[in-house]
């Protein structure tokens, strides 16, 4: 799943997102949309983007930032299928009305860039959705698009939202994940340190795409620089201005964990459910609730709540259940051993070797099988 995901990134993320060297009332006007979509607050971006095609019917901006709602519903549950095609419907909406402006004039620069941009999106999804074919005939007919928007506006600053993306994935990947090299070599090759300049170049700068330049720089700092103090400083600002986003405070949450602060991270997924809890976009779903549990199920074990450690431990099982499609996840592993180990220490063997034994059904996670043949011989102290 990680390697899939980073390979849509190389190749899709960067055909996205256009802005314009001054900054107008229109767009303000954008900019206040695409904040109401990063707030999930659909309804008020929705209305603003509605009253844009309204007002500039010619311009691709509206009802490109209106595929962008669907396509914020689709990534906070991405597991949830049901939106898939109304994405598609509105990204084929988009392609139409780019053509038309093409037609007239085909060096428009908008057209020519919100339509990669949506060629772009809907190979990401199709890629998400294990459409690989599909997925690469979008990528090869997005970049010439991307690549003449750009030369006809050398000097946007947004646009290196993109090459940024571009340059760094493109350094990094292929020596970690020796299958995609061979995709490659259609593409040309990256430069690491080129790429984060780029992106932090928008992430301050930036009139559309600074949050999603701060997004990726907080991944990639995370993923590959293996620096969570970095990547922690990109996620303070987006869950500062979007302060019930799920997907930017899972990331605040994982970056604690990885610093091994975990009374932070106890205090982030502890947030993330009482939202789940009052029915937040977002938040109120298997996944985000996965995650929590397990979290704060693993610093109670730590400080010596065993109560509260078992409870969230089996929630964390009850929801990897729903989850888990194609194999036992870590979460579901690890929630086992450490149930077991629990009752254990309790004294409750029984139910200590029932979990020991579950994880032998499930395929091996870091050294699951040797921790849980050793406690069914000897009881866990």
């Amino acid at each position: 799943m990680k390697l899939r995901r980073l390979f849509i990134i190389v190749l899709f993320s960067f055909f996205a997102v256009k802005a314009f060297p001054q900054k107008t009332a229109f767009d303000s006007t954008v900019v206040s949309g695409i904040k109401e979509i990063y707030n999930l607050q659909f309804t008020g971006a929705d209305t603003i983007f509605n009253n844009i095609i309204a007002l500039y019917p010619n311009k691709p901006q509206g009802k490109f930032f209106l595929a962008m709602i669907d396509w914020w519903k689709i990534l906070v549950d991405a597991d949830n299928e049901s939106y898939d095609d109304i994405f598609y419907k509105k990204i084929e909406g988009v392609i139409n009305q780019c053509d038309n402006i093409l037609d007239k004039n085909p060096d428009n620069e908008d057209a020519l860039f919100f339509k990669g941009g949506a060629i772009g999106f809907r190979g990401r999804l199709r890629a998400f959705r294990d459409s690989w074919f599909k997925a690469a005939n979008d990528g090869r007919e997005a970049l010439p698009l991307v690549e003449k928007a750009w030369k006809l506006d050398p000097k946007n600053i947004d646009v290196q939202l993109g090459f940024g993306i571009y340059n760094y994935y493109a350094a990094v990947i292929p020596d970690d994940y020796p299958l995609i090299k061979p995709l490659m070599i259609f593409f040309p090759p990256g430069n690491k340190e080129k790429g984060i300049e780029q992106l932090k170049n928008v992430a301050w700068n930036g009139l559309y795409a600074k949050y999603e330049a701060r997004y990726f720089l907080m991944t990639l700092y995370f993923n590959y620089e293996k620096n969570p103090y970095k990547a922690e400083k990109w996620a303070k600002m987006l869950t500062a201005d979007f302060p019930d986003n799920p997907v930017f405070e899972r990331w605040s949450g994982r970056i604690a964990v990885k610093k091994g602060d975990y009374f932070a991270a106890d205090s982030i997924f502890k947030d993330i459910m009482k939202k789940a809890d009052k029915n937040y976009y977002g938040y109120n779903n298997p996944n985000a609730r996965r995650e929590a549990a397990y979290y704060i199920a693993f610093k109670a074990k730590m400080i010596g709540d065993l109560a509260t450690a078992k409870n969230y431990f089996e929630q964390c099982v009850k929801y990897s259940q729903m989850v888990d499609k194609k194999e036992a996840s870590g979460f579901i592993i690890n929630s086992y051993l450490y149930l077991g180990m629990i009752d254990d220490s309790q004294g409750k063997r029984n139910e200590a070797i029932s979990y020991y034994k579950k994880l032998l059904d499930l395929r091996e996670f870091g050294n699951s099988h040797k921790l849980a043949e050793r406690y069914l011989k000897q009881p866990y102290k």
